[in-house]
C-alpha cells in the first residue's frame, strides 16, 4: 500500500477557510480507485509537544492499495479539479509519501 499524507498551511488560517479547504478534500479526493482509506481534517492544537509540528492548518491522509493507483490519482480529473479550485489558497503544501503494510 501507499500512503499519501498531505499537510497545507493556509493564506487566511480563518476556521471558514480551513472548513472550506477539508469540504473540498472531501468532495473531490475520497473516491478514487484503491482508496482504502480516506481522512481530512485540522490540526489539533493541544497536542503542543516539542516533536510536533504546528505550522499547517489542514491534513490529508489517502492510504492506496497499490502504487499504481496513486499515480492515477495524481492525474485523474477529480485530483486535478481539487488543486484548480484551492491552491490559490495554500501558503505551502508538503507531501509525505510512504510504502506502507498492515500486519
Amino acid at each position: 500500500m501507499l500512503a499519501h499524507n498531505v499537510y497545507f498551511r493556509l493564506n487566511d488560517d480563518s476556521p471558514q477557510a480551513i472548513e472550506n479547504l477539508v469540504g473540498s478534500c472531501k468532495k473531490y479526493l475520497r473516491d478514487h480507485p484503491g482508496v482504502v482509506f480516506f481522512a481530512a481534517g485540522t490540526l489539533e492544537p493541544e497536542l503542543d509537544r516539542p516533536v510536533n509540528v504546528m505550522d499547517w492548518h489542514v491534513a490529508l491522509h489517502v492510504v492506496f492499495d497499490t502504487r499504481a493507483n496513486h499515480d492515477l490519482y495524481q492525474t485523474a480529473p477529480d485530483h486535478l479539479k481539487f488543486i484548480e479550485e484551492n491552491a490559490p489558497t495554500w501558503a505551502e503544501v508538503r507531501v509525505f509519501d510512504s510504502i506502507v503494510a498492515s500486519e
